[in-house]
């Protein structure tokens, strides 16, 4: 049996597997479990698999690697095209083994073990950072219903509160003030622990001379830098620093008839939250760069053009792509970022 590609549609515990020949035709159908897929993987011949980009997909791919089979992961939106008819698991399995024998077809980079933990990380903060955002609109809603607003700013929140809780302060009932020192501990609590998975990811930068050059770039940080070095992996996957933004969803949406070129606004496509890193980044850039009397680098005068002509969102959106080029190239050269001072 000569099987040129074999489509594999991921379960939790079961799989469905469907190999093709080299005329597309169809010489394996078979439904494994979880705990006989390796052994079924290991005694086929050396082959190309395909694979939805989902849960244990990487997992999967590395050890299929192992076994000496060349492995390939597909995002889901590009297989659905190849569905034939009604929706099932075998025919999943039958449209990746289509799709990833496509010469035009885009694959998703296989991540190593290590690049799962560092993301694992960012995940969890990512959690509770929302949880941190949440507590503070119940306690600001909870006091706005009690006739208290309380100030902006993270600092003047907790100073607030603190202030709000002192036993002496009688503004508040003992009963809603055990309520909100409640919700006040939780929020510490989260506070807390975002801080120390802060603290490992940038002991985790200090050992990545990867994370290291890319912390050089201006709105670039050791959270953000490891989330990019974390999720990109090997930068040869991008021809250049356009496919990486491209990748990242920051580049002009196309919508394109008759040939008529229209651009609309960014395509978000990608990682949310490695975009939302971006484009905080560069806001905080652009915070610091107006604090200045006069532009000191090229950069700078672009981003102040930028504003003038069009305005500060879309200079914001404009810096986050630029970065993704330069954090394209640092890697790509594996150099540092050098800033080019004013003419």
């Amino acid at each position: 049996m000569e099987i040129k590609a074999l489509g594999i549609d991921l379960g939790k515990n079961w799989f469905h597997l469907h190999g093709i020949d080299k005329r597309g035709k169809p010489v394996l159908q078979k439904k494994v479990s979880r705990e006989k897929l390796p052994i079924v993987i290991a005694n086929l011949p050396g082959c190309l698999i395909g694979m939805e980009a989902c849960a244990g997909a990487h997992f999967w791919a590395r050890c299929f690697q192992q076994m000496g089979h060349e492995v390939k992961l597909i995002a889901p939106q590009f297989v659905k095209p190849y569905v034939k008819s009604n929706k099932n698991d075998q025919a999943d399995a039958a449209a990746i083994s289509e799709a990833v024998t496509r010469s035009h077809m885009r694959f998703v980079p296989i991540k190593s073990s290590a690049q799962q933990e560092i993301l694992a990380i960012h995940r969890v903060r990512e959690r509770l950072v929302r949880v941190k955002t949440a507590l503070t609109n119940e306690i600001r809603g909870l006091l706005l219903e009690q006739g208290i607003t309380i100030p902006q700013g993270v600092s003047k929140f907790e100073q607030f509160l603190a202030n709000l809780l002192d036993p002496e302060i009688e503004e508040l009932s003992p009963l809603f003030k055990g309520l909100l020192g409640e919700l006040v501990e939780e929020f510490k609590l989260a506070k807390g622990r975002v801080k120390r998975l802060e603290e490992r990811l940038q002991r985790l930068g200090k050992e990545d001379k990867a994370v290291q050059r890319l912390m050089t770039i201006p709105g670039v940080g050791p959270i953000g830098a490891s989330a990019l070095v974390g999720s990109i992996g090997d930068i040869r996957q991008f021809k250049n620093g356009r496919e990486l933004s491209a990748w990242l969803g920051l580049v002009p949406r196309q919508h394109s008839t008759g040939g008529k070129p229209r651009l609309l606004g960014i395509s978000k496509r990608g990682d949310l939250y490695l975009r939302t890193l971006l484009i905080h980044g560069a806001r905080a850039v652009i915070r610091w760069i107006s604090q200045r009397e006069k532009p000191v680098s090229s950069l700078e005068k672009w981003v102040l053009d930028i504003i003038e002509r069009r305005g500060i969102n879309r200079a914001i959106v404009a810096l986050a792509n630029k970065i993704g080029r330069m954090i394209w190239a640092l890697l790509a050269k594996e150099e540092n970022y050098r800033m080019h001072a004013t003419v």
